[in-house]
């Protein structure tokens, strides 16, 4: 009963950022156990239970932009079917963290399609249409390099579907993280374009 209540409690508090850029990088360097423990402790807290499968195939990127406080994600692929023409996919976004402008164009299947649903916390989705009013203010690694304004916020539950196919978007996490899952046609990797040209994704995980 006792362990009950405790998780009942901690289920109760409300999730918020523990780590900053000063935690996530040594000398200009991701350092991969740190952003790996920051996304833990918010699974953690949300009763996410850490499985193999998440532990053989989690990945997590800031993009290659040195800003993984504000610019970066964590994720898994559950499936990713050609055959099928299905995708699978766990979003993890630590609080007010956002996955860069992206959008998905045909190659030679045809260009990807997807719904968000949030599981735990919430998030801000971005997608084109006419700018909506109090936007959040974007992080200056991203001046420039956002063209989408227009935002609804999705909370616990809710579930939106991209506006616009091959148009960009992006999703941000509020104020206590989110846990998304998506769902979509086949994920097919040439297809991804991203607005900011530096982008570059890469695995931190892979180094360790």
């Amino acid at each position: 009963m006792r362990i009950m209540k405790e998780k009942n409690a901690n289920m109760l508090k409300t999730y918020q950022k523990k780590y900053t850029n000063a935690d996530f990088y040594k000398d200009g360097i991701l350092q991969p156990e740190v952003a790996k423990a920051a996304y833990l402790d918010m699974l953690d807290h949300y009763h996410i239970p850490y499985t193999k499968f998440l532990e053989e195939n989690l990945f997590i990127t800031d993009f290659n932009l040195g800003d993984m406080e504000n610019v970066g994600m964590a994720g898994v692929f559950w499936i990713n079917s050609q055959e099928a023409g299905y995708f699978g996919h766990e979003i993890y976004l630590l609080p007010d963290q956002m996955i860069v402008e992206h959008k998905h164009l045909p190659t030679e299947i045809r260009a990807k399609m997807e719904s968000w649903q949030i599981r735990n916390g919430w998030a801000y989705n971005f997608g084109t249409g006419e700018e909506t009013s109090e936007n959040p203010a974007h992080p200056e690694s991203q001046d420039g390099h956002i063209t989408v304004k227009n935002c609804s916020i999705l909370r616990e539950g809710e579930i939106a579907s991209l506006n616009n196919l091959e148009h960009p978007h992006f999703l941000r996490g509020g104020s206590e993280g989110a846990i998304i899952t998506e769902y979509g046609t086949f994920h097919d990797g040439n297809g991804l374009r991203f607005t900011n040209p530096n982008v570059q994704f890469i695995d931190c995980l892979q180094q360790l």
